[in-house]
Protein backbone atom coordinates (compact mmCIF):
# COMPACT_ATOMS: atom_id res chain seq x y z
CA UNK A 1 0.00 0.00 0.00
CA UNK A 2 1.22 3.49 -0.83
CA UNK A 3 1.84 5.79 2.10
CA UNK A 4 1.37 9.54 2.24
CA UNK A 5 4.50 11.31 3.35
CA UNK A 6 3.84 14.93 4.23
CA UNK A 7 6.50 17.60 4.01
CA UNK A 8 5.35 20.93 5.40
CA UNK A 9 6.98 24.23 4.56
CA UNK A 10 5.95 26.87 7.05
CA UNK A 11 5.43 30.41 5.91
CA UNK A 12 6.66 33.22 8.14
CA UNK A 13 4.20 33.77 10.95
CA UNK A 14 4.42 37.55 10.53
CA UNK A 15 3.59 37.44 6.82
CA UNK A 16 0.79 34.98 7.48
CA UNK A 17 -0.71 37.22 10.18
CA UNK A 18 -0.69 40.23 7.84
CA UNK A 19 -2.42 38.21 5.13
CA UNK A 20 -5.08 36.96 7.56
CA UNK A 21 -5.70 40.46 8.97
CA UNK A 22 -6.12 41.89 5.48
CA UNK A 23 -8.52 39.11 4.49
CA UNK A 24 -10.64 39.66 7.62
CA UNK A 25 -10.87 43.43 7.04
CA UNK A 26 -12.03 43.25 3.42
CA UNK A 27 -14.59 40.52 4.21
CA UNK A 28 -16.17 42.47 7.08
CA UNK A 29 -16.59 45.52 4.81
CA UNK A 30 -17.98 43.40 2.00
CA UNK A 31 -20.52 41.75 4.31
CA UNK A 32 -22.02 45.13 5.18
CA UNK A 33 -22.24 46.16 1.50
CA UNK A 34 -23.83 42.86 0.41
CA UNK A 35 -26.47 42.65 3.15
CA UNK A 36 -27.53 46.29 2.74
CA UNK A 37 -27.54 45.89 -1.04
CA UNK A 38 -29.50 42.64 -0.84
CA UNK A 39 -32.20 44.24 1.31
CA UNK A 40 -32.38 47.31 -0.97
CA UNK A 41 -32.53 45.23 -4.18
CA UNK A 42 -34.81 42.50 -2.86
CA UNK A 43 -32.33 39.78 -3.85
CA UNK A 44 -32.26 36.73 -1.57
CA UNK A 45 -29.26 35.39 -3.48
CA UNK A 46 -27.31 38.56 -2.67
CA UNK A 47 -28.33 38.38 1.00
CA UNK A 48 -27.35 34.70 0.99
CA UNK A 49 -23.98 35.59 -0.46
CA UNK A 50 -23.61 38.33 2.16
CA UNK A 51 -24.44 35.97 5.04
CA UNK A 52 -21.99 33.45 3.65
CA UNK A 53 -19.44 36.23 3.45
CA UNK A 54 -20.15 37.05 7.11
CA UNK A 55 -19.36 33.42 7.90
CA UNK A 56 -16.17 33.89 5.86
CA UNK A 57 -15.15 36.80 8.08
CA UNK A 58 -16.03 34.83 11.22
CA UNK A 59 -14.15 31.77 9.99
CA UNK A 60 -11.08 33.89 9.26
CA UNK A 61 -11.22 35.43 12.74
CA UNK A 62 -11.53 31.98 14.34
CA UNK A 63 -8.73 30.62 12.15
CA UNK A 64 -6.52 33.60 12.95
CA UNK A 65 -7.07 33.25 16.72
CA UNK A 66 -6.47 29.50 16.60
CA UNK A 67 -3.29 30.04 14.58
CA UNK A 68 -1.97 32.42 17.27
CA UNK A 69 -2.91 30.11 20.17
CA UNK A 70 -1.51 27.06 18.37
CA UNK A 71 2.00 28.51 18.45
CA UNK A 72 2.23 28.12 22.22
CA UNK A 73 4.55 25.43 23.50
CA UNK A 74 3.67 22.56 25.83
CA UNK A 75 3.00 23.26 29.50
CA UNK A 76 1.83 21.40 32.60
CA UNK A 77 -1.83 21.74 31.57
CA UNK A 78 -1.52 21.08 27.82
CA UNK A 79 1.33 18.59 27.70
CA UNK A 80 0.77 17.99 23.98
CA UNK A 81 0.89 21.72 23.28
CA UNK A 82 -1.86 23.83 21.71
CA UNK A 83 -1.66 22.84 18.05
CA UNK A 84 -4.94 20.89 18.16
CA UNK A 85 -6.85 24.15 18.74
CA UNK A 86 -6.61 24.61 14.97
CA UNK A 87 -8.48 21.33 14.46
CA UNK A 88 -11.20 22.50 16.86
CA UNK A 89 -11.41 25.79 14.92
CA UNK A 90 -11.83 23.87 11.67
CA UNK A 91 -14.68 21.85 13.22
CA UNK A 92 -16.41 25.06 14.34
CA UNK A 93 -16.06 26.58 10.87
CA UNK A 94 -17.40 23.54 9.01
CA UNK A 95 -20.29 23.17 11.46
CA UNK A 96 -21.16 26.84 10.92
CA UNK A 97 -21.12 26.30 7.16
CA UNK A 98 -23.52 23.34 7.46
CA UNK A 99 -25.97 25.40 9.54
CA UNK A 100 -25.69 28.28 7.06
CA UNK A 101 -26.26 25.97 4.08
CA UNK A 102 -29.43 24.54 5.63
CA UNK A 103 -30.72 28.02 6.49
CA UNK A 104 -30.18 29.31 2.94
CA UNK A 105 -31.91 26.26 1.46
CA UNK A 106 -34.97 26.86 3.66
CA UNK A 107 -35.07 30.56 2.74
CA UNK A 108 -34.81 29.75 -0.97
CA UNK A 109 -37.70 27.29 -0.82
CA UNK A 110 -39.83 29.92 0.94
CA UNK A 111 -39.02 32.48 -1.77
CA UNK A 112 -40.57 30.17 -4.41
CA UNK A 113 -43.94 30.58 -2.65
CA UNK A 114 -43.54 34.28 -1.79
CA UNK A 115 -41.55 35.91 -4.64
CA UNK A 116 -40.18 39.45 -4.32
CA UNK A 117 -39.15 42.06 -6.89
CA UNK A 118 -35.41 42.00 -7.62
CA UNK A 119 -33.34 45.00 -8.80
CA UNK A 120 -31.08 43.22 -11.29
CA UNK A 121 -28.60 46.04 -11.88
CA UNK A 122 -27.90 46.60 -8.19
CA UNK A 123 -27.46 42.87 -7.69
CA UNK A 124 -24.95 42.60 -10.57
CA UNK A 125 -22.83 45.55 -9.44
CA UNK A 126 -22.62 44.52 -5.78
CA UNK A 127 -21.98 40.86 -6.65
CA UNK A 128 -19.18 41.91 -9.01
CA UNK A 129 -17.51 43.89 -6.22
CA UNK A 130 -17.97 40.86 -3.95
CA UNK A 131 -16.35 38.57 -6.50
CA UNK A 132 -13.27 40.82 -6.68
CA UNK A 133 -12.98 40.83 -2.87
CA UNK A 134 -13.43 37.04 -2.78
CA UNK A 135 -10.58 36.59 -5.25
CA UNK A 136 -8.33 38.92 -3.23
CA UNK A 137 -9.12 36.98 -0.04
CA UNK A 138 -8.42 33.68 -1.78
CA UNK A 139 -5.06 35.02 -2.90
CA UNK A 140 -4.20 36.11 0.65
CA UNK A 141 -5.05 32.74 2.21
CA UNK A 142 -4.16 30.21 -0.51
CA UNK A 143 -0.52 29.65 0.51
CA UNK A 144 -1.46 29.28 4.17
CA UNK A 145 -4.26 26.80 3.36
CA UNK A 146 -1.71 24.26 2.12
CA UNK A 147 -0.16 23.82 5.56
CA UNK A 148 -3.14 24.04 7.92
CA UNK A 149 -6.52 22.29 8.06
CA UNK A 150 -7.72 25.26 10.06
CA UNK A 151 -6.78 27.84 7.39
CA UNK A 152 -8.00 25.47 4.65
CA UNK A 153 -11.48 25.53 6.21
CA UNK A 154 -11.46 29.33 6.04
CA UNK A 155 -10.08 29.23 2.47
CA UNK A 156 -12.86 26.88 1.34
CA UNK A 157 -15.39 29.23 2.93
CA UNK A 158 -14.02 31.88 0.60
CA UNK A 159 -14.01 29.71 -2.52
CA UNK A 160 -17.66 28.82 -1.91
CA UNK A 161 -18.43 32.52 -1.55
CA UNK A 162 -16.65 33.35 -4.81
CA UNK A 163 -18.76 30.77 -6.63
CA UNK A 164 -21.81 32.22 -4.91
CA UNK A 165 -20.93 35.68 -6.23
CA UNK A 166 -20.71 34.27 -9.77
CA UNK A 167 -24.13 32.69 -9.28
CA UNK A 168 -25.61 35.96 -8.02
CA UNK A 169 -24.23 37.83 -11.06
CA UNK A 170 -25.85 35.27 -13.36
CA UNK A 171 -29.16 35.59 -11.49
CA UNK A 172 -29.02 39.40 -11.79
CA UNK A 173 -28.37 39.18 -15.53
CA UNK A 174 -31.41 36.92 -16.04
CA UNK A 175 -33.56 39.35 -14.07
CA UNK A 176 -32.34 42.30 -16.20
CA UNK A 177 -32.76 40.53 -19.57
CA UNK A 178 -35.86 38.42 -19.03
CA UNK A 179 -37.39 39.39 -15.68
CA UNK A 180 -36.90 35.81 -14.44
CA UNK A 181 -37.02 36.40 -10.67
CA UNK A 182 -37.16 32.65 -10.09
CA UNK A 183 -33.48 32.38 -11.01
CA UNK A 184 -32.66 34.19 -7.72
CA UNK A 185 -33.92 31.43 -5.35
CA UNK A 186 -32.61 28.75 -7.72
CA UNK A 187 -29.11 30.24 -7.47
CA UNK A 188 -29.54 30.42 -3.68
CA UNK A 189 -30.33 26.69 -3.62
CA UNK A 190 -27.25 25.97 -5.71
CA UNK A 191 -25.09 28.03 -3.34
CA UNK A 192 -26.48 26.20 -0.30
CA UNK A 193 -26.05 22.83 -2.01
CA UNK A 194 -22.39 23.52 -2.74
CA UNK A 195 -21.78 24.76 0.80
CA UNK A 196 -23.27 21.57 2.25
CA UNK A 197 -21.41 19.27 -0.14
CA UNK A 198 -18.08 20.95 0.56
CA UNK A 199 -18.60 20.99 4.33
CA UNK A 200 -19.62 17.35 4.68
CA UNK A 201 -16.74 16.36 2.42
CA UNK A 202 -14.17 18.09 4.65
CA UNK A 203 -15.55 17.68 8.18
CA UNK A 204 -14.88 13.93 8.29
CA UNK A 205 -11.10 14.43 8.33
CA UNK A 206 -11.40 16.96 11.15
CA UNK A 207 -13.50 14.60 13.27
CA UNK A 208 -11.07 11.75 12.58
CA UNK A 209 -8.19 13.72 14.09
CA UNK A 210 -10.25 14.81 17.10
CA UNK A 211 -11.26 11.17 17.68
CA UNK A 212 -7.55 10.20 17.68
CA UNK A 213 -7.95 8.18 14.49
CA UNK A 214 -5.01 6.82 12.51
CA UNK A 215 -3.72 9.08 9.71
CA UNK A 216 -5.54 8.57 6.39
CA UNK A 217 -3.42 6.82 3.79
CA UNK A 218 -1.45 4.74 6.31
CA UNK A 219 -2.87 1.36 7.38
CA UNK A 220 -2.15 0.56 11.03
CA UNK A 221 -1.66 -3.09 10.04
CA UNK A 222 1.21 -2.01 7.79
CA UNK A 223 2.83 -0.15 10.68
CA UNK A 224 2.61 -3.25 12.90
CA UNK A 225 4.03 -5.44 10.12
CA UNK A 226 6.98 -3.05 9.82
CA UNK A 227 7.65 -3.34 13.57
CA UNK A 228 7.41 -7.16 13.41
CA UNK A 229 9.91 -7.11 10.55
CA UNK A 230 12.62 -5.49 12.66
CA UNK A 231 15.39 -7.93 13.60
CA UNK A 232 14.95 -9.05 17.22
CA UNK A 233 11.19 -8.37 17.45
CA UNK A 234 9.00 -11.37 18.24
CA UNK A 235 5.57 -9.70 18.32
CA UNK A 236 3.78 -6.40 18.88
CA UNK A 237 0.44 -5.77 20.55
CA UNK A 238 -1.69 -3.15 22.36
CA UNK A 239 -0.75 -0.70 19.60
CA UNK A 240 -2.24 2.78 19.30
CA UNK A 241 -1.59 4.91 16.24
CA UNK A 242 -3.03 8.41 15.94
CA UNK A 243 -2.61 11.84 14.42
CA UNK A 244 -1.68 14.43 17.04
CA UNK A 245 -2.28 17.22 14.52
CA UNK A 246 -1.78 17.67 10.79
CA UNK A 247 2.00 17.58 10.99
CA UNK A 248 2.59 14.89 13.61
CA UNK A 249 1.83 11.18 13.98
CA UNK A 250 2.23 9.24 17.22
CA UNK A 251 2.51 5.52 17.98
CA UNK A 252 2.76 3.47 21.16
CA UNK A 253 2.78 -0.28 21.63
CA UNK A 254 4.08 -3.26 23.60
CA UNK A 255 6.97 -4.85 21.71
CA UNK A 256 7.97 -8.43 22.54
CA UNK A 257 11.72 -9.12 22.22
CA UNK A 258 12.92 -12.48 20.86
CA UNK A 259 14.05 -15.02 23.44
CA UNK A 260 17.78 -14.68 24.14
CA UNK A 261 17.91 -11.13 22.70
CA UNK A 262 17.03 -9.17 25.82
CA UNK A 263 20.60 -7.87 26.16
CA UNK A 264 20.06 -6.11 22.81
CA UNK A 265 16.71 -4.61 23.85
CA UNK A 266 17.86 -1.00 23.63
CA UNK A 267 19.34 -1.52 20.18
CA UNK A 268 16.17 -3.28 18.99
CA UNK A 269 14.03 -0.42 20.28
CA UNK A 270 16.24 2.06 18.43
CA UNK A 271 15.82 0.06 15.20
CA UNK A 272 12.03 0.02 15.63
CA UNK A 273 11.93 3.79 16.14
CA UNK A 274 14.15 4.33 13.11
CA UNK A 275 11.90 2.13 10.95
CA UNK A 276 8.78 4.01 12.07
CA UNK A 277 10.36 7.36 11.30
CA UNK A 278 11.80 6.33 7.93
CA UNK A 279 8.82 4.45 6.51
CA UNK A 280 5.88 6.34 8.00
CA UNK A 281 7.27 9.64 9.33
CA UNK A 282 6.27 8.65 12.86
CA UNK A 283 8.64 10.68 15.03
CA UNK A 284 6.73 10.31 18.31
CA UNK A 285 6.78 6.69 19.47
CA UNK A 286 6.60 5.15 22.95
CA UNK A 287 7.51 1.46 23.18
CA UNK A 288 7.06 -0.80 26.20
CA UNK A 289 9.42 -3.77 25.86
CA UNK A 290 8.55 -7.29 27.01
CA UNK A 291 10.70 -10.39 26.97
CA UNK A 292 9.21 -13.36 25.13
CA UNK A 293 9.05 -15.46 28.32
CA UNK A 294 6.88 -12.94 30.15
CA UNK A 295 4.85 -11.34 27.35
CA UNK A 296 1.17 -10.42 27.80
CA UNK A 297 -1.09 -13.43 27.17
CA UNK A 298 -3.75 -13.09 24.46
CA UNK A 299 -3.25 -9.33 24.24
CA UNK A 300 -5.18 -7.54 21.46
CA UNK A 301 -3.24 -6.15 18.52
CA UNK A 302 -4.81 -2.69 18.96
CA UNK A 303 -5.80 -0.62 21.98
CA UNK A 304 -5.63 -1.25 25.69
Amino acid sequence: MAHNHHHHHSHGSGDGDVRMTGAIAVNVLLTIVQVVGGIASGSLALIADGLHNLSDAASLIIAFAARKIGRRGSDSVMTFGYRRIEIVAALVNYTTLIVLGLYLAAEAVGRFFEPEHVDGWMVVWIATIALVVDLVTAFLTFALSKESMNIRAAFLHNIADALGSVGVIIAGIFVILFGWWIVDPIVTLLISGYILWMSFNEIGGVIRILMLGSPPGIATEDVLDAVRGVDGVNEVHRARFWQVHEEAYAFDAHVVIDGGSWTEADAIKARVKAALAERFEIHQSTLELECAAHACNEAPAFGD
